[in-house]
């Protein structure tokens, strides 16, 4: 999940808030963590969420998904001898310069052993050198951007970025697979949000994918965030005759694209998107019928039928009241992944968790077994999902 923000921005905050820290700022094998092995009491894992601002629906949900996998590791005994995870949140209110505000203070003050989060990329990418510099890891849940975790000058991995999420370009090659070969598609139209590098890396993506299968590309139209009104590019793209559209981006304005595309452009053809599309809000934008014959890309689906998975449900549902989404199976699956990595390593020293969460090798989790390859991307299955009458129904899975 890529949510563009300026990150020029927050490096001007890192080095105002680097000269002002007065911590123990990293020197070498975790020394940001004040929770080691020499704490008997708990380990210290820092979430750095979207709790408010304009994806607050994510960073809450997946911090939900996160304090669940706490609770039922703490209640099954622990870790390392009976140590029990405490979690130490911090808002990013959606915004790059504050998840880096959020992670100096996780790392250098709250001495926090490894970071959970955040839910975009652009809030992730806030704290890449901020993780490598104090040597302390960080599971991203949700943030698809390659550049997470693979820096683009060097193509090095960054040493202490991790996520537990399929990454953008693998989005938008299954979507492109299951628009030609389940669908039928030929004439595919793009609407994508020029303002987020998330939905151009999944139009990129969806559009090679779809014509190297043989398919064409009739029209590509764009937008920006905050846009409300789509009406002249919903427009053009009716004239170009598609027979599928593909909407890379997030809920706030797809929504509004499926609303104003059925009910002012008069476009009853099949819809598409990424993982962007998973909130509740979308239906109450979108309205539910106009849903029908839409579909998404998605780490996981509610209605998968996997025993783990409604295991899941079951405990979220009695904890929350109500059914989680992706980001809280993400949230998840992060803390298990991290716990995993933890008791593999014998110590809650950052650097060794490191050491461990880079030879995760099939270990199962709510959104599928996954591994960790040598870019700290996990191998592992996507799901596609189809709205119908407002809810979301499993529709297949895509292995890698």
């Amino acid at each position: 999940m890529f949510r563009s923000k300026s990150v020029f921005a927050s490096l001007l905050l890192i080095l105002g808030l680097s000269l002002s820290a007065c911590g123990p700022a990293g020197t070498g094998s975790g020394a940001g963590s004040g929770t080691g092995d020499g704490d008997g009491g708990v380990i210290k894992v820092g979430i750095n969420a979207e709790l408010s601002g304009d994806v607050a629906s994510y960073g809450q949900s997946f911090a939900q998904g996160a304090e669940l996998a706490a609770a039922k590791i703490n209640e099954e005994g622990g870790l390392l001898d009976g140590r029990k995870i405490e979690f130490v949140k911090a808002d990013n209110k959606s915004d790059a310069a504050e998840s880096t505000n959020a992670a100096l203070k996780l790392m250098t003050q709250d001495q926090v052993v490894a970071i959970i989060g955040a839910a975009t990329s652009g809030n992730t990418l806030a704290m890449v050198d901020l993780a490598n510099e104090n040597q302390i890891p960080v599971i991203a849940p949700t943030a698809t951007s390659p550049l997470v975790t693979v820096d683009p000058e060097t193509g090095e991995t960054h040493e202490f970025i991790f996520r537990v999420c399929f990454i953008d370009p693998f989005q938008g090659q299954v979507a492109a697979k299951f628009a030609l070969e389940e669908l039928g598609a030929q004439r595919a139209a793009i609407f994508a949000d020029s303002s987020s590098d998330y939905a151009k890396g999944l139009a990129a993506a969806f559009k090679e994918a779809f014509t190297a299968g043989g398919g064409q590309i009739v029209a590509e139209e764009s937008y920006v965030k905050d846009d409300t009104d789509f009406k002249a590019q919903l427009t053009r793209i009716k004239a170009a005759n598609p027979d599928f559209l593909f909407i890379p981006g997030y809920y706030e304005e797809v929504g509004l694209i499926v609303k104003q595309a059925r009910e002012d452009a008069g476009l009853t053809i099949p819809m598409m998107g990424g993982d962007g599309w998973d909130s509740p809000k979308m239906v109450e934008l979108a309205g539910a019928e106009n849903l029908n014959n839409t579909f998404f890309t998605n780490h996981y689906s509610a209605g998968d039928p996997d025993p783990k998975i409604q295991e899941f449900i079951k405990a979220f549902q009695a904890e929350y009241n109500k059914v989680p989404d992706g980001f809280a199976a993400l949230g998840y699956d992060a803390v298990m992944l991290l716990a995993d990595a933890i008791k593999r390593a014998g110590s809650s020293d950052p650097v060794a968790i490191k050491d461990a969460l880079e030879q995760s090798k099939d270990v199962q989790l709510v959104t599928g077994t996954i591994s960790i390859n040598e870019q700290h991307n996990p191998v592992k299955a996507a799901v596609v999902i189809e709205f119908k009458d407002g809810q979301q129904v499993f529709r297949t899975k895509v292995n890698p």
